[in-house]
């Protein structure tokens, strides 16, 4: 018996000194899991507060202010006050990541101004799309076809058209002198992480922006009524095909911002108003939105999260949206969104590493119907949807950067924006049933009157941009076509 005893002793120390010596490399295998994301810059810009220079979550919880969201996968990401500008919590918000179409906003942002009135009408060339990236998203302009601006970005807008940004690119004066623009637009704004290299987002060496910049630039252009009204419309009607001896057809399109339309797994958000969302190989899901709710409006941005569960970006931001409203009055702010430099006073908080990163024809009208996002007691609501009014930014005495707000009426008309479909590659929604969703919830909006000569570029370009599944579930990124070069779905 007592040799039995021995060996069964010999066999149990054995079993738990395996136990003990696998332990530790399992646990470390767990433990290691996340090394194999990228790590943020060890220096980062702090533009806008030395907190937010820091690598990391930053908030300053205050008394009775709730916790941050768990299970935030974003590589970066921010909410703030649009009005005040207060960052309310921030997490790598400087850390520069390829924005996808996102920088679609700083596009619009600078070229909206020069093309009006959105009725001038202009026929596409062949040449004008022959620089649209393989795997992009489409609205699906087709040459010896004429759109009106509007059309346009309509295409822009709800589709996250990378044809339509190189038609409206090449109307402006040329790609390069655009992207020269843009830069020296994100310049002008302080988005000082940004480098521009192609205007619709798609994958280019050294193309950057940061979370910080890109709210920046969506703040910037909820400054200009037809950028506001663009980013709201959840879906409008867009040209057709041209066919001989018959009248041209038009087909809907629908905006991929599923915080917008909604998608299976994701609701419509209450008070949602834009702006854009994005996705390319490199970039991930990227997005940007504001949002009203009891009188405050806040301004959020994700990129890239790592979580697997569909549309991840989405529910991110809607989470933190959901943790500002409640927390907002209750924390102190980490840092602002600074002024354009043109309306600096000097007041404004500065940083460490703030330095730059570095033929139309007036054609015939037309009606073209769309849908506006709106805000209600559930997940599409009253009235249409927030409106923050552009022209009417200013510079208090405390140097406070405001954004003011309306409610526009219901029904209102508004001359050639018809209804810009954003269905950028990055964008695209994941599925055709998912793009069909993607059509407003909200109020039904007249955008009155569209270029009638703009012709469509064919129904192709429904369900060319967003129609492909996106990484990660993210509705955004679902190029027209898919390709081994880099796709860009947003």
């Amino acid at each position: 018996m007592p040799a039995l005893k021995k060996i069964a002793l010999t066999i149990t120390s054995a079993a738990l000194l395996s136990g003990f010596v696998l332990s530790p490399a399992a646990a470390a295998d767990k433990d290691t899991s996340d090394d194999k994301q990228p790590k943020p810059p060890s220096t980062m810009s702090s533009l806008g507060g030395e907190q937010l220079g820091k690598a990391g979550t930053q908030v300053n919880l205050g008394p009775g202010a709730p916790v941050l969201p768990k299970k935030l996968s974003g590589r970066s990401w921010i909410v703030a006050d649009a009005e005040s500008g207060d960052v309310l919590a921030a997490h790598n918000s400087h850390w520069r990541l390829p924005p996808a179409s996102t920088l679609k906003m700083l596009f619009a942002d600078t070229v909206l101004p020069a093309l009006q009135p959105t009725t001038l009408a202009h026929k596409v060339t062949e040449n004008e799309l022959s620089g649209v990236g393989e795997g992009s998203s489409l609205v699906g302009i087709k040459e010896d076809h004429t759109y009106t601006v509007h059309d346009l970005w309509l295409g822009v807008f709800l589709r996250s058209g990378n044809d339509a940004v190189h038609v409206l690119s090449e109307m402006y004066g040329g790609v390069q002198k655009t992207v020269d623009a843009m830069q020296a637009h994100a310049e002008e704004l302080q988005a000082l992480d940004t480098v521009v290299v192609s205007p619709d987002g798609y994958d280019a060496p050294r193309q950057v922006s940061s979370a910080y910049d890109l709210t920046l630039i969506a703040r910037s252009g909820l400054q200009k009524k037809d950028f506001r009204e663009y980013a709201a419309t959840a879906s409008a009607d867009f040209p057709g095909e041209k066919k001989k001896g018959k009248k041209r057809e038009s087909f809907e399109i629908s905006n991929t911002n599923r915080l917008i339309t909604g998608d299976i797994g994701v609701d419509p958000y209450q008070g949602i108003a834009g702006v854009k969302n994005g996705y390319t190989t490199h970039a991930g899901n990227t997005f940007t939105g504001v949002a009203e709710r009891n009188g405050k409006v806040l301004l959020v941005t994700v990129m890239n999260p790592s979580a697997e569960e569909s549309h991840a970006v989405y529910k991110e931001a809607a989470h933190l949206l959901d943790w500002g409203f409640a927390a907002s009055g209750k924390v102190t702010p980490v840092g602002q969104l600074v002024p354009p430099r043109s309306l600096d006073t000097g007041t404004g908080i500065g940083g460490k590493g703030a330095t730059p990163a570095a033929g139309a024809v007036q054609g015939p009208g037309g009606k073209a119907e769309a849908t506006h996002a709106s805000a209600s007691n559930g997940s599409s609501g009253v009235g249409t949807a927030l409106a923050i009014i552009g022209g009417l930014l200013v510079v208090l005495a405390a140097a406070v950067f405001l954004v003011n707000r309306r409610w526009p009426m219901a029904g209102r008309t508004r001359g050639t924006e018809t209804d810009a479909t954003e269905t950028d590659a990055t964008e695209t929604d994941a599925t055709a049933a998912g793009t069909k969703d993607a059509e407003d919830t909200g109020t039904a909006q007249h955008t009155g009157k569209a270029g009638k000569s703009a012709e469509d570029t064919g129904k192709a370009g429904k369900d060319v941009e967003d129609t492909g599944k996106d990484v990660k579930g993210d509705p955004e990124g679902a190029g027209a076509t898919a390709s081994a070069a880099p796709t860009d779905k947003s």
